[in-house]
């Protein structure tokens, strides 16, 4: 079998069906698409596995309304080395709307912020994961008008937010707007009101950066225990060289000391034998 006929059966992610299914919902907000049609493509794509059961979903679908440029990818990108520069692609986003009405939409995993991105919601929600994505722009504007419904977005650490929204009964989040960005960081500017709604934003890692932090803590109570455990053992060491010596000077000491009273032994008996020698001597004569 050759590569090209292999590619349709690699299997499919979950972010290569949620952005399948993003197509979905802003054809069906465009009136591309009337609902059956959209509950049928939308269940088929959450059953398919791979990319070949994927591509004919929105075969007959553009992006955006404008050109219909290849929906599903059947190649697997390289994974980006993390870098600014690198996730700053430039060109078209990967939507510019996001449509909730009665429902939800979501953008996470591998997609592109375009320069401009509106999402609107009513009796609904929608959440924007940025940690993962890549930047049509150096700057890009996020409009969101929330009626009775909420937005959340979700930008990594190192990117600038500015929030100028208002809020009508409703509100933005401000307490990421003002914090500095990262050198090279894109700028992500959140526009637009809230009636009986609000539009949340909030720094989170990615789920690896997470798993790295992690690992990293448990490195590092890995090392505190190894460093206590040769100290201790250090401690033990030493302890027993204390003991050992202390045990020897005992020994010495008690010889020493059964010395000294063998030498004592030694000069009594030699001073009892000198005074019966010498009683010998007073009692017999010389003879």
């Amino acid at each position: 079998m050759s590569d090209d006929a292999a590619v349709p059966e690699l299997r499919a992610s979950d972010a290569d069906r949620e952005r399948v299914a993003e197509v979905l919902r802003d054809a069906l907000a465009e009136g591309r698409l009337d609902m059956a049609e959209f509950e049928e493509r939308l269940e088929a794509t959450y059953k398919a596995r791979t990319y070949g059961e994927l591509a004919p979903i929105t075969r007959d679908l553009p992006v955006g309304g404008i050109t219909p440029p290849p929906v599903v990818s059947l190649t697997k990108e390289p994974v980006e080395s993390g870098s600014w520069a690198g996730r700053v692609s430039g060109g078209e986003g990967s939507s510019s709307w996001a449509v909730a009405v009665l429902s939800g939409f979501e953008r996470r995993g591998r997609w592109t912020v375009p320069k401009q991105l509106t999402c609107v919601t009513f009796l609904g929600g929608g959440e924007l994961d940025l940690r993962e994505a890549n930047f049509a722009d150096r700057e890009v504007e996020i409009n969101c008008v929330a009626i009775m419904g909420g937005v959340n977005i979700i930008v990594p650490p190192g990117v600038e937010v500015v929030v100028r929204g208002i809020g009508i009964m409703g509100g933005f989040d401000h307490r990421e707007s003002g914090v500095p960005g990262e050198p090279g960081a894109p700028r992500v500017i959140v526009n637009g009101f809230a009636f009986w709604g609000g539009v949340g934003v909030e720094r989170k890692l990615t789920r690896e950066e997470r798993r790295r932090l992690k690992e990293e803590r448990r490195q590092g109570k890995l090392d505190r225990r190894s460093s206590l455990r040769e100290l201790a053992e250090d401690y033990r060491e030493d302890a027993h060289d204390a003991h050992r010596r202390l045990l020897d000077s005992h020994h010495d000491l008690l010889r020493e000391r059964h010395e000294e009273r063998r030498e004592r032994h030694e000069e009594r008996r030699r001073r009892h034998r000198e005074r019966r020698e010498e009683r010998d001597r007073r009692r017999y004569g010389d003879y």
